[in-house]
């Protein structure tokens, strides 16, 4: 056979190849179509296999069984944005519906507690009760009408953060005139709440405004920058740290950038040299994007025992009484107005940390310093401005509490076992007592057995 009869004969055969393929692709597509799921029928028929509770169902179900668990399938992102968890005075469990069937054996490893799902609008909250059906879960129901009609209801709302839409955990508000804070959740810090964990204070004068704490991330800083904004046209002139720890302290780069003067205690400088760069890597795992921008920094500017400040009409004493809580702890003392913004120094709200640094001895020597301002306001590290008798009792009358009993049990000879079993009741209505109580009394335990 010629070349030129081979060469027709091989176009021959990729044209009638094409024009049957051409014949079948519409066909092809017509079947594929018709093989598709149908999301919708498919969720109709997994509803008709679930058990489905309404609002009021809920609230009469985890009524009469106590041990309810709820699990919430939204995406992190998702309860950041629509501002927390339902709270029925229950367990929740945060496990997103792509890691339900891969987490939910650790954190629920009994088949017969009581479940209640949801997520924001009722589509993956029945799948996801329907794969623990599967799974063996023997009375797991899902809450139909959702997380955000539970919000629009107006029902409580266990809150990762209070004023959605910007980065801070709440905005600001005014203690006294021209002294005003952004009053942090007393959480650890999380990806929700920014690592707005701690209160982000400032004093706005005629000729400027001093900030206290950094804020733990740029975009904290800015938003924080921005309420500040609407209340004054003033520059903020200083940033003052209350020490070396990630809250007060990586938002610098930011308040740098607008020609700020960041001040800290030496010590605090010190610990931020030391242990700035695993500070900074753990936040960047927390908060992922909303890291943008952050960039690690040192203060511009720092002190041993006394800084003052005059801020147009505001004489400012930036104050180390002596250790308490972390290395370089602060305060910012206004004389004139007798408010003290004390940082980490006084707490009321949540349960005092004791860390691996925190001499508690000291602390108690250094309160009769704070004390001897006899300040009417007190700003504190965490939580809402009181005064000094709350405080006093919340931090002081703690430290003497754990510290007699340790040294009552230290003296008959006890053992850091039966520290874990000191009564600590008195105090367990403070948010991060559950987190901290346990290690309080380990810490306080080795540090006094060397004292």
């Amino acid at each position: 056979m010629s070349t030129y009869v081979r060469s027709i004969n091989s176009w021959a055969k990729r044209f009638f190849q094409v024009l049957l393929l051409s014949l079948l692709y519409p066909l092809s597509l017509s079947v594929t179509a018709q093989s598709l799921p149908d999301g919708d029928a498919w969720l109709n028929q997994i509803n008709d296999e679930i058990s489905n509770l309404n609002t009021q169902q809920v609230s009469d179900f985890v009524l009469n069984n106590p041990t309810t668990e709820f699990i919430d399938v939204r995406l992190i992102d998702e309860i950041a944005f629509q501002g927390g968890f339902v709270d029925a005075g229950r367990t929740t469990h945060h496990l997103p519906r792509g890691w339900l069937e891969f987490r939910i054996g650790d954190t629920v490893p009994d088949l017969d507690t009581p479940l209640i799902v949801y997520c924001s609008t009722n589509r993956r909250s029945p799948l996801a009760t329907h794969a623990l059906q599967q799974m063996g879960y023997t009375n797991v129901h899902n809450y139909a009408d959702g997380f955000l009609q539970w919000h629009e209801a107006g029902l409580p709302i266990d809150a990762t953060d209070e004023a959605v839409g910007t980065q801070l955990f709440r905005k600001p508000v005014k203690v006294i005139d021209g002294v005003y804070s952004a009053i942090g959740a007393t959480a650890p810090p999380t990806f929700e709440n920014s690592g707005h964990n701690n209160n982000l204070s400032f004093v706005i004068s005629n000729d400027g405004v001093l900030v206290v704490n950094a804020g733990d991330n740029y975009l904290l800083a800015k938003a924080l920058h921005d309420e500040i904004k609407q209340l004054t046209d003033q520059p903020v002139r200083y940033v003052v740290l209350e020490n070396g720890q990630g809250h007060a302290m990586l938002g610098m780069n930011y308040w740098q950038e607008q020609g700020a003067t960041v001040i800290a205690h030496a010590d605090a400088a010190d610990a931020i040299a030391q242990n700035g760069e695993n500070i900074y890597s753990r936040m960047l795992n927390r908060n992922r994007d909303k890291a943008m921008g952050t960039v690690l920094s040192m203060p511009d500017k720092t002190f041993d025992e006394k800084l003052e400040i005059k801020l147009g009409e505001f004489k400012i004493d930036v104050l180390n009484l002596g250790p308490a809580h972390s290395p370089g702890d602060i305060v910012v003392y206004l004389p004139e107005q007798s408010l003290v913004i004390a940082g980490d120094i006084a707490f009321h709200e949540r349960l005092l940390p004791v860390f691996e640094y925190t001499d508690t001895a000291a602390w108690i020597e250094t309160w009769d310093n704070f004390a001897a301002l006899n300040a009417k306001n007190v700003i504190p590290g965490h939580g809402h401005a009181t005064d000094m008798a709350v405080v006093h009792k919340w931090t002081i009358g703690y430290l003497q509490h754990m510290r007699d009993e340790i040294t009552t049990l230290l003296d008959n000879g006890g053992s850091l076992i039966e520290a874990y079993k000191i009564d600590q009741s008195a105090y367990s209505h403070l948010d991060t007592f559950d987190e901290l109580a346990g290690l309080n009394a380990d810490r306080i335990y080795r540090a006094m057995e060397f004292e």
